[in-house]
């Protein structure tokens, strides 16, 4: 029995007292519930509606909060207030998974991630970003093909392997990521001491007007950002406990132990994205450090968990259209892309009025929007609800570089961005197995490619994928290769989607796809390539 003087009073929603947490109502001890039993059917009917539709993708993940300061001077770039030397404002951090669903282990080799919500006093701004600096496409046109290749095939629900190979051989240009993939950063030790990255490139108004472009990086305070889990290890973990890496940052926050990261730029110069030898706004591409050094910003640190993880963190709503007076978008077809879709996504999961969620709202900044009425509104919008009006309700008041613009024109096409001196889609990931991996990382290296080549991948794909590696290097692509083989036995008797009744066999390379047109971007010369960096 609960203790009467500390324990409260169980009630319905509506706040009504209740009788009973263990019994229905019934005519006599053993006859049937009767349908007045409003709290029954309360408890029931919440019950089938307590789990709203997982993110797409992202949908495995957790989180937690804790503040941002600026501990160097960066206005010479921006005007954005949160980033004036000592500003400190609160931050909600979500880190995650992108193939996998919400039940998913914490521990299957994927990008992480990482979006940060900064509740500045010019309204929210959110950092949308990933574990690794690049990504695997460049056209939004292609993102949601990529997803549906990382996650399950229509007839089996299963993942496959060989629709993954088959996408990526497909798309030179994934090279990069791929090879971050069956890196290290594949399947990092946990989320304290992985980096962070905003990966687009943004642009930076200051108060005189300037424009710049920028690079967002988050370092781990905890090692290099390169701690991981090999293969085997993962495979276990995700057996032993699939939630690893949620438990793990909440029980160090519970504990004390604070993770933090500081937080990086790389700035260029505005005019210079018009005549560097690779295209700044290209997302499968490094800005080298060696042309853009890192500068310490400031520091970004966790110190609270959630209270309840549905409200606060499946709730969380991250956009990167959420830009402050000072910040804005770039050229990036990506990331103007992704301007558009995930404030989409948040209305279609969570319903249109989802920034007055709490964990969602401005907390910091004065909200007066038009926006009115609508399904779970909870905030009231008062008259005059049109604009302009004559009645002292709000109106813009433009200033300078209130928004990012750049100048553009031409005719309207649908073709790849125009190549630049060293545009290729190998040598980046080159570079990074060469000179940024020591021996034992490329033996790793090596070690999860093969080993994810070896799982199913059908031999018309194998062997794409061999070539695929030894454009990247050819060492690394001939060992990927004897690995495979020595795993196999020789050739892949696997079929690989072939196995799919609705398919009829591999089809060869298809004739719309990039590579076929002389699309990809194959040709920089050694003198050309990218040189090495420390990411």
């Amino acid at each position: 029995m609960a203790d009467k003087s500390s324990a409260p009073r169980t009630t319905t929603d509506a706040g009504i007292p209740v009788q009973s947490d263990e019994h229905s109502l019934t005519i006599g001890r053993d006859g049937p519930i009767v349908l007045n039993d409003h709290y029954l059917i309360e408890q029931m009917a919440n019950f089938n509606r307590e789990r709203i539709p997982e993110r797409q993708p992202h949908a495995k993940g957790s989180g937690a909060f804790g503040h941002f300061e600026v501990t160097s001077d960066v206005s010479k770039f921006t005007k954005a207030k949160f980033l004036q030397l000592g500003a400190k404002v609160e931050t909600a951090v979500r880190f995650s998974t992108v193939a996998g669903e919400r039940g998913s282990p914490d521990t299957w080799r994927d990008p992480r991630g990482f979006s940060v919500k900064f509740y500045t006093d010019d309204g929210n701004f959110d950092m949308v970003g990933n574990n690794t600096p690049i990504f695997f496409i460049r056209d939004p046109m292609k993102f949601q093909h990529f997803i549906r290749s990382q996650k399950r095939r229509a007839d089996n629900g299963l993942r496959d392997h060989d629709m993954q190979w088959d996408f990526w051989t497909l798309s030179p240009e994934s090279a990069h990521q791929v090879t971050y993939l069956m890196g290290d950063r594949g399947v990092p030790r946990n989320w304290r001491e992985m980096n962070g990255y905003g990966s687009h490139t943004y642009m930076l108004t200051n108060e005189a007007g300037e424009k710049f472009w920028v690079k967002w990086h988050f370092h781990t305070d905890l090692g290099d950002g390169n701690a991981h889990l090999t293969q085997d290890a993962a495979d276990k973990m995700a057996g032993q406990d699939g939630d690893y890496h949620r438990r793990d940052l909440f029980e160090h926050i519970a504990r004390g132990e604070f993770p933090s990261w500081t937080l990086k730029f790389q700035v260029m110069p505005f005019d210079d994205a018009k005549t560097y030898r690779i295209n700044p706004f290209d997302l499968t591409k490094i800005w080298p450090h060696a042309d853009y050094p890192l500068m310490e910003v400031g520091k970004l640190t966790l110190d609270t968990n959630p209270v309840d993880w549905d409200t606060q963190i499946e709730q969380l709503a991250f956009e990167p259209n959420n830009m402050v007076p000072g910040i804005g978008l770039s050229p990036d077809k990506m990331l103007l892309a992704r301007g558009f879709s995930y404030s989409d996504a948040h209305r279609a999961r969570l319903g249109v009025n989802y920034k007055q969620i709490p964990v969602n709202q401005a907390k910091a900044a004065e909200v007066h929007s038009y926006s009115r009425a609508g399904r779970g509104r909870t905030v009231n919008a008062l008259d005059p609800v049109y604009a302009p009006n004559s009645y002292g309700g709000a109106g813009a008041q433009p200033e300078t570089g209130g928004e990012a613009t750049w100048m553009a024109d031409g005719d309207m096409v649908r073709a790849a961005y125009t190549l630049r001196a060293a545009d290729d889609d190998w040598s980046q990931a080159g570079a990074l197995v060469r000179d940024v991996m020591d021996d034992e990382q490329r033996e790793r290296f090596v070690k999860n490619a093969s080993g994810h080549l070896a799982n199913g991948v059908s031999e018309p794909i194998l062997e794409r994928a061999f070539d695929y590696w030894r454009k990247v290097d050819k060492d690394i692509g001939d060992r990927i290769e004897k690995a495979t083989r020595d795993m196999l036995g020789g050739k892949s008797q696997s079929p690989g989607m072939a196995s799919a009744k609705s398919i009829s066999g591999y089809h060869g390379v298809p004739a719309t796809a990039s590579i076929a047109k002389g699309d990809a971007q194959n040709g920089a010369s050694p003198d050309q390539q990218d040189d090495p960096v420390s990411r």
